[in-house]
């Protein structure tokens, strides 16, 4: 039998063209589909995850102003009476302040003056900080209320109380009896039962003697005796300044027969909590300070204060 002639290079042609055809229809597939893909609104998203967690707000105020050139000389003028008599270069001294070293004057500044006279002193204490909260469910202004909170507690000063809801109760319904029927007290309906004798209550006409007359230097109530009554400069709350504010005042010796009164303002607006301290301290036989002179002009300074940070 004839055998057919083999011609080279077909069969092999061929087979790489099959090939080179399988490798090109599969290479458009990969491509195909890596360029299609999955639309990303089918992504699914896990619902355990939940919202974003919310993030509290910043503070109002990111810097701070110059302590010691805040207060107008004017001012520094009352409330260091004393420097008027120092000689010019001392003077300038005690209105230009001595200003606090801090580390970070965005963060907490301050400025103390003082005038010294052989009989009376004065020195004034500024300090201002700006709180701020690291804290991203805490705000800036809550952080600070807390450290507001303990300057308050700090100086004996109670927090104001939180009265609780007032429920009115029902009213109680009663049946009136009847003409002539005995009431609780013994007696016939629509009559006055007589009065009861008690300690500090006792019969028309007869005095008060023995059990039945209150003790000496007791109240008739049976409370006792009332202390002394305020005078208004005591430690207290303050209203109309800052977002919450208090003063505190004290009064102590100094040496044999020196006085010193201190008198502190402190309030806070936003994250910013400014201390106003004023102290005057007098020696020898000199009257103590007073009070209600220097909580004024501390007061004063305060408010002075205030309105510069709402610039």
């Amino acid at each position: 039998m004839q055998r057919k002639r083999y011609t080279p290079g077909r069969t092999g042609s061929a087979a790489r063209t099959a090939v080179v055809l399988t490798l090109g229809l599969g290479l458009g597939i990969g491509v195909t589909g890596c360029s299609a893909g999955t639309p990303a609104d089918d992504i699914p998203v896990d619902a355990k995850a939940g919202p974003a967690a919310a993030v509290a707000p910043p503070g109002r105020y990111r810097t701070l102003f110059e302590p010691c050139g805040a207060v107008p000389q004017a001012t520094l003028k009352d409330l260091l009476p004393g420097a008027t008599a120092l000689p010019d270069p001392e003077r300038d001294t005690a209105y230009r302040g001595v200003a606090a070293v801090t580390y970070d004057t965005d963060r907490r500044v301050g400025c103390t003056w003082k005038a010294d006279t052989p009989d009376i002193s004065h020195r004034l204490v500024l300090d201002i900080e700006r709180v701020v909260s690291y804290d991203t469910a805490v705000s800036d202004a809550d952080r600070a209320q807390e450290v507001y909170v303990r300057k308050q507690l700090a100086a004996g000063i109670p927090l104001p109380p939180t009265a609780p809801p007032t429920t009115t109760p029902p009213a109680a319904t009663t049946t009136p009896a009847a003409p002539g029927t005995p009431t609780a007290s013994g007696g016939p309906s629509g009559t006055t039962p007589p009065p009861a004798t008690t300690a500090g209550n006792a019969p028309s006409g007869k005095p008060l003697t023995g059990a039945t007359a209150p003790a000496s230097g007791a109240t008739p109530s049976g409370g006792t005796p009332s202390g002394p009554s305020p005078t208004g400069l005591e430690p207290r709350l303050l209203d109309g300044l800052g977002d919450i504010a208090y003063l505190d005042d004290a009064l102590s010796t100094v040496g044999a027969n020196g006085h010193q009164r201190a008198v502190s303002v402190v309030f806070r607006t936003s994250n910013v909590i400014v201390t106003v301290s004023y102290q005057e301290q007098t020696v020898g036989s000199a009257e103590a300070p007073d009070s209600q002179e220097l909580q004024e002009k501390a007061r004063n300074l305060a408010r002075l204060l205030a309105e510069r940070l709402e610039e």
